[in-house]
């Protein structure tokens, strides 16, 4: 049953003492039943994200956790937590003293066995809440008042709490240390920041179906230099290494092992590498042993939206990324890279599912680029290869400036 009209939902409020267990659960604790609009892009979801303003009038009805009813009222979405506290309808229904530490506890979704999925609350905010399922299957049988789900709810948030009540640490990753990545190169090159946002534009009105720009980190904007070397050798130690500069004075070392481009590679990040560039080369020589070619020094600048699946919590990062070289700025590279970044998500899932869902991604991005002439192909096109074709061209490219 896909019907949203035959599908009930409701956001279950409580104290927040029943998440982080800063005390004793009572019979007397309330619990606030706000039924609403189901939220979930398909049943089941793995992340619900919820606006307070958009739901329009809820029936809320307050119980004891015991299930005596305390009382109902019809209250406006937009009202309900000022400043992520109780609002005034709210306060009168479950009274003074457990308002200041009510908060949205799940998400609670019908299934058409007559059981529930449940979203743990993972981050709360005056205009918006965010939840993640933490059942695996419908628990709680029976009418939604007789709480009957409460129980194995509160039981699986506390069997995840260490990744539901610490901030961000609900993100997993699939294939760690191995980067997933499509490329397009864009001829004739865009304006990269207007084509990001164009995107971002379009996934936030549901272009892109199941997914929405991911929630609180939906783009970003880097810029920097970037000193690359290419690994010649030994043999296992094929591909790259580069050095990143960081804001307080040090660089970053980041290492990709592949001979030839392609979609998936090994990547590895040194964040804390005390070298100056002078001693870059030396650095990858004598302290990793490698055998290396300096390649011409660029300057990266990359807007990265991201986006996530509410049907499975992955998160996929579509990259827009310009590279000049520095000695000769009129040489660059534009590409838009769709990389997958992490997972949203206190279930398992099938890796190979999220390979899946990544191609359907990936197929969705080629058509909105081919159909807006900003490519024609797909590409592993790499950094490397057009940092050594540019050289190929003018070897002058590795000498201090362009001669």
């Amino acid at each position: 049953m896909t019907d949203d009209t035959k599908r009930a939902a409701w956001i279950v409020l409580g104290g927040i003492h029943l998440l982080n267990q800063t005390a004793p659960r009572r019979p007397s604790d309330p619990i606030v039943l706000v039924e609403v609009t189901p939220q979930e892009v398909c049943a089941p979801s793995t992340t619900v994200v919820v606006q307070w303003d958009a739901l329009g009038t809820c029936s809320a009805t307050a119980l004891t956790d015991d299930g005596s009813r305390l009382a109902a009222a019809y209250i406006e979405g937009a009202t309900m937590f000022p400043h992520a506290i109780a609002g005034p309808a709210l306060r009168a229904l479950v009274g003074p003293a457990a308002a200041p530490g009510l908060v949205p506890l799940c998400y609670l979704a019908a299934h058409t066995d007559g059981g529930y999925h449940a979203y743990g609350q993972i981050r709360f905010y005056a205009s918006d809440v965010c939840f993640v399922r933490t059942t695996p299957s419908p628990v709680g049988h029976g009418p939604v008042d007789a709480l009957r789900w409460l129980d194995p709810v509160l039981a699986a948030h506390a069997g995840s709490a260490l990744r539901l009540n610490n901030h961000l640490r609900y993100y997993r990753t699939h294939f760690a240390g191995t980067e997933l990545e499509y490329k397009y190169n864009l001829e004739p090159a865009p304006d990269i920041w207007a084509t990001a946002l164009e995107l971002l534009r379009g996934i936030r009105q549901g272009e892109l179906p199941g997914c929405r720009p991911e929630y609180r980190d939906e783009f970003q904007i880097h810029a920097f230099e970037n000193h690359m070397f290419d690994v010649t050798g030994p043999h296992t130690e094929l591909g790259y290494a580069s050095f990143i500069p960081r804001a307080d004075g040090g660089h970053v070392l980041k290492r990709k092992w592949f001979e030839e481009d392609t979609f998936a590679r090994r990547e590895q990040l040194l964040t804390d590498i005390d070298v100056s560039p002078d001693t870059f080369k030396e650095y990858l020589q004598t302290k990793l042993n490698l055998q290396v070619e300096a390649l011409p020094p660029f300057r990266r600048v990359r807007y990265d939206v991201h986006v996530e699946s509410m049907r499975t919590g992955h998160v996929y990062g579509i990259f827009f990324d310009r590279c000049a070289v520095l000695a000769a700025p009129e040489i660059v590279l534009t590409q838009c890279e769709m990389e997958y970044r992490r997972s949203r998500s206190i279930l398992d899932h099938d890796p190979n599912e999220m390979l899946r869902e990544m191609t359907e991604v990936n197929d969705w991005l080629h058509s909105y680029l081919t159909t807006r002439n900003l490519t024609r192909e797909g590409t592993f096109y790499s950094k490397r290869t057009f940092l050594r074709d540019a050289v190929a061209a003018e070897p002058r490219l590795l000498e201090h400036g362009r001669v």
